[in-house]
C-alpha cells in the first residue's frame, strides 16, 4: 500500500508588543496557528511538531508590519481547522474592516444565523489564528470587550493601534501635486 505524503508541521515564536507569539504551521497548506504563550490561548508544540522560522518568514514581516502600523490586511495561505459553522464564523472576521469592531450578533447576522450569537461567541474562541483573522474585533452587544485567548489588555492593545493608525491616515494630508 502506498504511504500518504505526511505534512511536517513547524513552529517558531515570535516576540511583539503584545506578548510572545507562536506561530505553526505546514509550508504546503500554510498557517495553522497563531497562539498567545500566555494567557487561556497558550499552545504548546506538539511532539512531533519541528522548530523552523524559515516556513514563517512572509508570516513573520506581515505580523510586523501590522504591529508598526504599515499593514491593515494579511496575505498569507491559511489552513485553520474548524467545523463548517467556526469557518463561515472565522470568514466574516476576516471582512471586519480595520480599526473597526462588530457585535457577536452582527456576525451571527452576517453569516445567516441571526440567533447564534453564543455560538459565533464560541467559534470565536476558538479562532486558531487570532490578529491574522481578526476575533479582537468582536465585542459584546453593549460595546463591551468581552473574551479573548490573549486576554483583554491585549485585545484592547490590537484595537487601540488599528484606531490610532486608521485616525492617523484619515488626518494625513493629501499629497501636494507639484506645479510644471
Amino acid at each position: 500500500m502506498a504511504r500518504q505524503h505526511e505534512h511536517v508541521t513547524y513552529f517558531t515564536y515570535l516576540d511583539t508588543p503584545v506578548g510572545v507569539l507562536m506561530l505553526a504551521g505546514c509550508p504546503d497548506h500554510g498557517l495553522r496557528h497563531v497562539a498567545f504563550q500566555c494567557g487561556q490561548g497558550a499552545l504548546a508544540p506538539e511532539p512531533d511538531w519541528k522548530p523552523s522560522k524559515k516556513p514563517f518568514r512572509e508570516a513573520e514581516r506581515q505580523l510586523i508590519e501590522y504591529f508598526h502600523g504599515r499593514r491593515t490586511r494579511f496575505d498569507l495561505r491559511l489552513s485553520p481547522t474548524g467545523t463548517a459553522f467556526q469557518t463561515a464564523v472565522w470568514k466574516a472576521l476576516q471582512r471586519i474592516p480595520y480599526g473597526e469592531t462588530r457585535s457577536y450578533g452582527e456576525i451571527a447576522k452576517a453569516v445567516g444565523r441571526p440567533r447564534a450569537a453564543r455560538a459565533v461567541g464560541l467559534a470565536n474562541a476558538r479562532n486558531p489564528l487570532p490578529i491574522v483573522v481578526p476575533c479582537h474585533r468582536v465585542i459584546g452587544s453593549t460595546g463591551r470587550l468581552v473574551g479573548f485567548g490573549g486576554g483583554l489588555p491585549v485585545k484592547q492593545a490590537l484595537l487601540d493601534l488599528e484606531r490610532r493608525v486608521s485616525r492617523a491616515r484619515r488626518t494625513r494630508p493629501a499629497p501636494r501635486r507639484s506645479s510644471s
